[in-house]
């Protein structure tokens, strides 16, 4: 198994369980994003605590899920960037794209935040 996902009211979560998000694991990472947004979760956080490697696929399929999240008028987080990924995102200059933070409960707290934000907003 290359995810574990776990859903609940607020958010869906992928956890990415391999070393290497590149040509072989990022088509299937872009079929459970499309899956999941088509089941009504706007708000995705995904973990990549466990990647050491990402390629030009990889970037793509967190593309992916940000343009899905975004048209849907959700959030999409992306956390756990490990040192070589993280350089990566910066050399693509995806930081200044992307919601990213260092963990899960980073991530969490930043959905919440923004969710409660827009609901605000509504009201005014």
């Amino acid at each position: 198994m290359n995810f574990k996902i776990e859903k609940n009211e607020k958010y869906a979560l992928i956890r990415v369980t391999v070393e290497k998000l590149d040509t072989h694991i990022a088509p299937l990472l872009k079929s459970e994003l499309v899956v999941i947004s088509g089941t009504g979760k706007n708000n995705i956080i995904l973990d990549i605590s466990d990647c050491k490697y990402c390629d030009s696929s990889g970037l793509s399929a967190i593309l992916v899920a940000n343009r899905l999240c975004k048209n849907s008028n959700g959030i999409f987080v992306l956390c756990g960037l490990q040192t070589a990924v993280e350089r990566l995102i910066s050399i693509s200059q995806l930081d200044s794209v992307l919601n990213i933070t260092k963990n899960v409960d980073e991530a969490i707290k930043h959905i919440e935040e923004r969710s409660e934000e827009r609901r605000v907003g509504k009201e005014c």
